[in-house]
């Protein structure tokens, strides 16, 4: 059973931490992404208000997927945490 135990606790861990690479990833390609256009704009002969548009859009998609990454990595913690409770080891 502590084989067992260990082997579930193991692979929870495991699970958590490609779960948080995933979204850390993801959270860096959308920023890169988001810089990219907005300097592509800001390289393009366009009004300031277009310019702080592109901005503003730029930092929403960025913060839409940070976000969104957070809510992955609770999500996988969240896992751990119940397969720690279901074998006893969060005791």
């Amino acid at each position: 059973m502590a084989d067992n135990t260990n082997k579930m606790s193991f692979q929870a861990g495991e699970a958590k931490g490609q779960a948080e690479e995933k979204a850390s990833t993801l959270i860096d390609k959308a920023g890169n992404a988001a810089q990219s256009a907005k300097e592509s704009v800001l390289g393009e002969k366009t009004s300031p208000t277009m310019m702080d548009k592109a901005g503003n859009a730029a930092q929403y998609a960025k913060e839409s997927v940070q976000g969104a990454g957070q809510q992955v990595m609770s999500k996988a913690q969240g896992a751990v945490e119940g397969v720690k409770n279901a074998t006893g080891m969060n005791k």
